[in-house]
């Protein structure tokens, strides 16, 4: 007999299924603990739905409370499930040594990042041993807009499709962020002239970063960034990690497409 094709009598599931979705996305977008208050007005979900959908993540491990267990984050389930993407993805093993190469040859922390919609999602990142914030990166989102890794998928698209995921007000993560729409159309436009993106404080502060797109799929969904601290390089560090980036996304680019990775 073949398998029910789920419809509108179905909807509570789905109904359950979604707010289950936007609570853990709601914890990952938050870094501190929440409560079942904080929570209500963050989501709308209905206190009484509430009540059983933390029950039910608490108790197999993707929240975790706090001593007064009246406050929630999320468990070490997430983690592990989080961890089973990176493993099964065969794009990975190749991006992890091309990032130490670039490590290597310039001394600086190197990312490596997939688009999600407007916002690109760290991978895989290699500390400068100089760091003095050892900190991974893995798993972290960020705005497209704001990053260098960011602008160089961001220049992969059209005008239309940077202007649709681009929508409405950008926000700034430092004073020095690109918020309009326009700036944005030329630093894209840019960014396919020379090969590469960069920027200077717009993400982080302190930090000048380049990218460069990593040419396997099309448009282009990954790239790889350089991370300098403002007070630690210099023009000429920065243009040969930017010439550096280019060759080796490229030669990264060649060797996912021989081995079938698209």
């Amino acid at each position: 007999m073949p398998a029910r094709i789920a419809t509108a009598t179905d909807s509570a599931g789905v109904k359950s299924a979604r707010r289950t979705i936007e609570l853990l996305e709601t914890f990952a977008g938050h870094e501190s603990w929440l409560s079942l208050a904080e929570l209500h007005a963050r989501t709308g979900i209905p206190r009484s739905s509430l009540h059983g959908l933390l029950r039910t993540l608490l108790e197999t491990g993707w929240l975790q409370a706090d001593r007064t267990e009246t406050r929630y984050r999320l468990g070490i389930r997430t983690l592990i499930c989080g961890t089973a993407y990176l493993d099964r993805d065969p794009v990975v093993p190749y991006a992890t040594e091309a990032m130490e190469q670039v490590r290597e040859q310039t001394g600086f922390t190197t990312h490596y990042a997939r688009r999600n919609g407007n916002e690109v999602v760290y991978l895989e990142s290699r500390e400068s041993r100089r760091s003095v914030h050892l900190i991974s990166r893995v798993g972290r989102t960020l705005p497209a807009h704001a990053t260098a890794l960011g602008k160089a998928l961001l220049a992969e698209l059209t005008r239309d499709e940077v202007a649709a995921l681009c929508a409405g007000p950008l926000p700034a993560l430092t004073p020095n962020t690109v918020v309009e729409l326009p700036t944005l159309h030329a630093e894209c436009a840019l960014i396919r002239d020379r090969g590469f993106a960069a920027e200077l404080e717009e993400g982080t502060a302190g930090i000048r970063c380049v990218a460069a797109v990593v040419p396997y799929r099309i448009p282009g969904t990954d790239a790889m960034s350089c991370s300098m601290p403002t007070d630690q390089a210099t023009d000429a560090d920065v243009r040969h990690a930017a010439e550096l980036l280019v060759r080796t996304t490229v030669e990264l680019g060649q060797r996912l497409r021989r081995a079938g990775i698209r």
